[in-house]
């Protein structure tokens, strides 16, 4: 025979039991995602309306960095069309998440030059330039890969091979995850709203 008190644990454990699975459970990005995250470099340039840009200042926000070059044939304008669609799908939560556009390629890549080819795309990205100076830190802080390649005819004659991987940094300033250039732009609104509901 079990004793009261005995049967009142008993009771108590099976209630608990199904409760267990009920813990908040870390989101599953689609995104790669960084263990642990890190904080991120900071990135201090102009943007195309010749205002400085400090990335410090945007904690509190989803930030979203890619580095490109406005002559891209390919990945950079795909980037750039999902960021757009990106943008509408978040509808208001948008005003919560920047988009931010460093080039590799400041010979070309000027202030006017940026402004141009990315409100093509969406008048709300943010491209950065300056000087190489100012830009080999930050390539350096994030590792970026770029190497100029000359090309016969068009594009200026050169192209620039480069990281294609989209930065995500959350609203503490830390690098969350990175996206393929071309995921789907669904799976980033989803790790974008994931990261602003506090994941």
């Amino acid at each position: 025979m079990i004793s009261g008190a005995r049967r009142a644990a008993a009771i108590a454990l099976a209630l608990a039991a199904p409760l267990a699975g009920c813990a908040r459970q870390p989101p599953a990005f689609h995104g790669t995602t960084w263990d642990p995250p890190s904080p991120a470099p900071e990135i201090r340039l102009t943007d195309q309306h010749g205002e400085p840009f400090v990335l410090a200042e945007h904690r509190g926000q989803v930030v979203l960095v890619f580095f490109g070059f406005t002559f891209c044939p390919d990945v950079c304008p795909t980037t750039l069309s999902t960021w757009a669609r990106v943008r509408r799908a978040l509808g208001p939560d948008a005003s919560r998440v920047e988009f931010v556009f460093v080039t590799v390629d400041p010979e070309r890549d000027d202030a006017r030059r940026l402004a141009e080819h990315l409100a093509i795309f969406d008048d709300a990205i943010v491209g950065l330039t300056g000087t190489p100076g100012e830009l080999q830190p930050v390539w350096d802080a994030f590792h970026i890969y770029h190497e100029r390649r000359e090309v016969d005819g068009g594009a200026g004659g050169y192209l620039v091979d480069h990281t294609s991987r989209v930065f995500v940094i959350d609203p503490a300033g830390r690098i969350r995850m990175t996206e393929d250039f071309n995921a789907p732009p669904d799976d980033v609104v989803d790790d974008v709203r994931a990261l602003l509901e506090g994941a």
